[in-house]
């Protein structure tokens, strides 16, 4: 049978119980499982003779079989084999006496005993490791790893004469000193789970490399009496590699196993750039990180393929962002509706966002589409931004929509570009709420300040040159009138014709002389059919407009055949594939902007959008004070009473509360699966809290077995049960501090018009407190509130407690947010805490979010059930290696765009590709 990569566990495995485990590791194919790495090599097995053996400390010696029986268990069923051994030999050179010990072997299968008598005949060398114990007052190891050395090799060459050389046995070594070399080297512990041990995996993968290089075999059946001793089955059917590499062999060059696997696995890297990094050949790289020579020979072996990952990863982006240039886009160079709405705004915009509307502008303005990401902390203005580049695709007389994940955060967005265009038209947002002669006509809903304009005696009243009183007026929109039940359409005033997706910009002029006839157009999947409909046919006139959309826009019926530009907020809620549907609706391709507040370390945007022009807001609006932070232990009744006190107290003062829970009922087990919920990254760092258990455990034991991981819940600690909305909203409202306060409640299970209702009484102040799930991440900016509570806070990921913090501070009043913990003390979780306690600096976050859990949970990767190809590249440590791999890429590129002489790199960078479509964000 030909081996090769892409040949599955199954076809060359028996053991269909760990062809599964395997599986439900990830390790489908042999590819998968070269892959697979360790986190860790055990210390080299100290070499001891009987006599200095420590109980419960794993020894490695040489000794001579003196005698053998198989005992049949007639009580237990199966079989015991008893072997007696003497390391006199191998005590003489450690000038200690010689002593005798037992092995014991314990198996139901008379294959795997048979097989076992074989290796273990009276008179043969045997190299042994494994850790002592004593039984009936002798030393004793139960089912130690054994490898054979070949007759010959003793003091006396006819000492051993009696034992029986059969043609089909193959020892494992050809001498003692060379058995003792390879059974005492570190060894790769690997994660494993309760299904299948560490040592399992190991021998798995080693069993791969042989079948690939050649030397090894399958065992097709249950017969296998004539079986390699390289190969030993084990009692539950699998196969041992327990002594895998050739006899003798110190050194690579030379090796069978790894001359067989260079010409199965062919290298990626250009010889130059692997000769120039000092790097290993991939199959040499597999072989030592798998079968080690040593700590230093693992060490080395990591080292190129986390290179290669670097290497192939930032050629893909390269790739990506060239091929994006070749694609042709609708040039938008119309910006004399854009700069009126920058000099309508009562507030003067920052300097990073002058700075990044002038990079949008001049990205718009080419032939080719732009591609950038706009990073931006929670209230840095990137919607200001947003609507900039909308108002030059609209100016420039093309459609522009703006993808929001909720319906709450769009209907939001909706509310607040109307407000900001009424500003353009001449609309005063504190006027009247009075609605001019063409919203009339529409039936938009008005745009002047509403139910959050309410009476506070805690602050002055707000100006119209206030930035607040925009929010004011986008809640009053979003509040009156039935904004799910229609298309919310501002001055529907039609252009003569439709435009077709290739125009140009002659309608440049028109369309700034007539700035308050562009529309703004409401679709979400909650609208009535009637007003869904009139708002598709809208867009798929071809008009300019700005169209505000949840994922009804990646809808097959969602038309736009003008669209020069696609907005999506919060990016890392998307799917890959369904940001590809509005760029590939039309003939011509679409501008992008992607946004986010999600805190990623430039190191990790250059790493996983390096195909993307990459902006970063970092100046705050003027008039913000810094939000204070506190971790409050649950189990502290002073502190949680003085808490809810001063909640109290800024409740009498006008302003609002969150409080936040993850679950919705007692009856929600989801924990954060369900959707509903909005519990998106409870429990994000359960996984690497688990490993780090594991590796503490597994070096403490100082041995090469990893014991199961308690990644699936064996030995985890207990957790006790999370917080619902519910059961917190019964409990604070029977607290005397909350006398006479009502309190409302909010969930993904409630309808829109709920949604609404709940949102509109708590911005007036008729609900004061909002109990809530994390559906208030996004989409909710209400200027008086001015405390969030978070219950569980030590369960959520740091990016998404550095959202819900952001809630609050948005009206320039003092602010605070209240972590509610049942961390212990110096754990990891309380470690985390402390983080989002110390900073408001969302970088600073996001680098130790990389830290605690790595890049690809922190960025998402997991959004289109994909599964992120970078398993060893670390985005903060690595970033000189990727730096060089990009530089390098980038020149090689050059020289040859399309890999045509890299063949193995180039189908490399397409396998990365099409398995990670999430980390190539556009591509």
């Amino acid at each position: 049978m030909s081996i090769t990569l892409n040949t599955t566990m199954s076809s060359i495995m028996t053991n269909k119980r760990r062809v599964g485990a395997l599986k439900s590791l990830g390790v489908v194919t042999v590819g998968d499982a070269l892959t697979y790495y360790p986190f860790r090599v055990a210390d080299p097995v100290p070499l001891r003779a009987l006599r200095e053996a420590r109980i419960g400390e794993r020894m490695a010696f040489s000794a001579s079989v003196r005698g053998m029986r198989v005992v049949p268990m007639n009580v237990r069923r199966g079989y015991r084999l008893e072997a007696v051994v003497d390391d006199g030999d191998f005590a003489v050179s450690r000038h200690v006496a010689g002593a005798a010990a037992r092995l014991v072997f314990f198996s139901y299968k008379k294959q795997y005993v048979d097989w076992l008598s074989m290796r273990l005949r009276s008179g043969a060398i045997v190299v042994i490791a494994g850790e002592p114990s004593e039984f009936n007052g002798q030393l004793q190891f139960t089912h130690p790893e054994i490898m054979t050395v070949a007759p010959g090799s003793g003091p006396a060459d006819g000492e051993y004469s009696g034992v029986v050389q059969m043609s089909a046995l193959k020892y494992d070594a050809d001498t003692v000193e060379a058995g003792l070399r390879r059974i005492s080297r570190p060894r790769p512990v690997y994660h494993a789970s309760s299904r299948i041990s560490s040592e399992h995996i190991h021998e798995s993968i080693v069993q791969c490399i042989e079948l690939l290089a050649g030397t090894g075999q399958d065992l097709p059946g249950d017969a296998a009496t004539e079986a390699p001793q390289t190969m030993k089955p084990m009692e539950d059917g699998g196969i041992s590699g327990a002594g895998t590499a050739p006899a003798g062999a110190e050194s690579r060059s030379g090796n069978a196993v790894a001359v067989g696997l260079a010409r199965a696995i062919p290298d990626i890297l250009p010889e130059s750039v692997r000769e120039s990094n000092h790097l290993l050949h991939r199959a040499e790289a597999f072989l030592a990180i798998h079968d080690p020579l040593s700590t230093a020979d693992f060490k080395r072996a990591i080292g190129t393929m986390r290179y290669e990952e670097a290497f192939v990863s930032q050629t893909a982006l390269i790739q990506s962002r060239s091929n994006v240039r070749k694609d042709a886009a609708l040039p938008c160079a119309g910006v004399a509706l854009r700069d009126r709405f920058i000099e309508s705004l009562p507030f003067p915009l920052t300097g990073g966002q002058r700075e990044v509307i002038d990079d949008i502008g001049a990205d718009m303005a080419r032939e080719y589409p732009m591609q950038r990401l706009l990073q931006g902390e929670v209230g840095s203005g990137k919607t200001v931004v947003a609507v900039a580049a909308m108002l030059q695709a609209a100016g420039s007389g093309h459609q522009a929509v703006l993808v929001a994940p909720t319906q709450v955060l769009a209907e939001q967005h909706h509310a607040t570009i109307s407000a900001m265009l009424c500003a353009i038209d001449g609309v005063e947002t504190g006027d009247d709420p009075g609605i001019t002669q063409n919203n009339a006509r529409s039936g938009v809903a008005p745009t002047a300040a509403g139910p959050a304009a309410v009476d506070d005696p805690s602050r002055d009243a707000l100006s119209p040159n206030d930035p607040a009183d925009l929010i004011k007026a986008a809640e009053s929109a979003a509040d009156d009138g039935d904004a799910k039940g229609r298309a919310a359409v501002k001055h529907p005033v039609k252009h003569s014709g439709a435009r077709s997706g290739k125009q140009d910009g002659a309608a440049h002029a028109q369309s700034d002389a007539n700035t308050r006839h562009v529309p703004v157009i409401l679709l979400t999947g909650g609208m009535k059919l009637a007003a869904r409909r009139r708002a598709l046919a809208l867009a798929a006139s071809g008009d300019p407009c700005i169209i505000v959309a949840t994922h009804a826009a990646f809808s097959k019926t969602f038309q736009a055949p003008n669209l020069a530009l696609v907005v999506i907020d919060e990016q890392h809620r998307f799917g890959v594939e369904q940001r590809e549907s509005l760029r590939t609706k039309n003939d011509v391709v679409p501008h992008l902007l992607v946004m986010t507040a999600t805190p990623i370390p430039r190191t990790a945007a250059m790493t996983w959008f390096g195909d993307l022009d990459i902006s970063w807001l970092t100046e705050l609006p003027g008039g913000r004070k810094p939000i204070r932070t506190f971790i409050v232990p649950e189990d502290d009744g002073h502190m949680m009473g003085s808490m809810f006190a001063h909640i109290r107290g800024r409740i009498d003062a006008g302003e609002r509360a969150y409080v936040v829970c993850p679950r919705i009922d007692a009856d929600d087990e989801s924990d954060g699966e369900d959707d509903t919920s909005g519990a998106s990254q409870i429990g994000v760092y359960d996984d690497s809290d688990a490993y780090r258990r594991e590796s503490a455990t597994a070096a403490a034991a100082n041995t090469a077995a990893s014991a199961p991981s308690q990644e699936d819940g064996d030995g985890a600690p207990s957790r006790p049960p999370l917080h619902s909305v519910v059961e917190i909203e019964r409990r604070l409202s029977s607290l005397p501090q909350f006398r006479g306060v009502r309190f409302a409640t909010l969930t993904g299970r409630d309808d829109d018009a709920t949604k609404q209702q709940v949102m509109a009484d708590f911005a007036d102040g008729a609900t004061p407190v909002l109990v809530a799930t994390t559906v208030i991440e996004v989409g909710v900016d209400v200027p008086q509130a001015s405390c969030i509570v978070i219950f569980d806070a030590d369960r959520y990921g740091l990016s998404q407690l550095h959202q819900l913090r952001g809630r609050v501070g948005r009206g320039g009043t003092d602010s605070w947010a209240f972590l509610i913990s049942r961390a212990e003390d110096g754990s990891p979780a309380q470690q985390r805490l402390q983080v989002i306690q110390g900073t408001l600096d969302g970088a600073q976050i996001a680098q130790a979010d990389l830290e605690f859990r790595g890049a690809g949970d922190v960025l998402g990767d997991t959004q289109s059930g994909g599964k992120s190809g970078l398993k060893l590249l670390r985005v903060v440590k690595d970033v000189k290696i990727i730096a060089d791999a990009r530089e390098r890429a980038g020149r090689l590129l050059a020289d040859d765009p399309d890999l045509s002489g890299e063949v193995e790199l180039a189908g490399a960078v397409l396998d990365f590709t099409r398995g990670n479509e999430t980390f190539l964000t556009s591509s």
